[in-house]
């Protein structure tokens, strides 16, 4: 079994300003295998990595869909093209998606950047992801949400991602346990936990077969991982 993808939750944000392409470099450079971030359209219609939808440095604020790719660059966010032209394309990419919008022209981003089958669109909407994987069969499929939002038995929900071509579930950690990740294990969906800080939490993880974690501590998550699964 292949070692588990180590995603560095808005680049390595635990030593570097998050969501920066410093922070990426960073955690590329201390060994992750995926970056993470969040997908956000910018008043020109740029693809912007930007957690909420007000970017914050010091004391300046800017509203994120009312601001210009250039006038947020000056906040030290990012466009997604930005990433791909400083750090090129050798990683997996996790994006979270808020806007459908977005959606849709990071897609052709990541597809003229040659990328697509290396990217990770995470949405809680499994109606925008079957859209996204009708228009880009390469892409990776990720239904994030809460063990407690799902709504239907879980054997149901696997066998329902399976159907429809989304191949994750990403949950938080806390939410997994062995037997849950054998249960989507069956329908062949992969299983992604996030907020893995803590050596305990990325142990836990890894001993239930996780298949993708999620952390700030980029140094951490790697060695651990790799301690694991050696």
């Amino acid at each position: 079994m292949a070692p588990p993808i180590t995603f560095a939750h808005r680049g390595a944000s635990a030593d570097a300003p998050e969501n920066t392409l410093a922070a990426f470099r960073l955690a590329l450079r201390l060994g992750a295998r995926g970056l993470e971030s969040d997908a956000r359209l910018s008043a020109d219609g740029e693809v912007v990595l930007v957690h909420g939808a007000v970017a914050r440095e010091g004391w300046r604020r800017k509203r994120v869909a009312q601001t210009t790719a250039a006038e947020l660059a000056e906040l030290s966010v990012p466009r997604l093209g930005d990433l791909y032209a400083d750090l090129g394309t050798d990683y997996e990419l996790s994006l979270d998606v808020y806007d459908p919008a977005a959606a849709t022209v990071l897609v052709e981003v990541a597809r003229d950047a040659g990328a697509l089958d290396r990217l990770w669109v995470c949405s809680s909407k499994t109606g925008l992801l079957e859209k996204l994987g009708q228009r880009a069969p390469e892409l990776h499929l990720v239904h994030s949400i809460r063990r407690n939002k799902i709504d239907i038995p879980l054997e149901r929900h696997a066998a329902q991602l399976a159907e429809v071509g989304i191949g994750v579930v990403n949950m938080h950690r806390s939410d997994w346990s062995q037997g849950l990740v054998g249960l989507f294990h069956r329908f062949g969906v992969q299983a992604f936990g996030w907020d893995a800080q803590e050596v305990r939490h990325l142990r836990e993880l890894l001993a239930m077969g996780i298949d993708g974690v999620y952390s700030d501590h980029v140094a951490r998550m790697v060695a651990t991982v790799g301690e694991f699964t050696a």
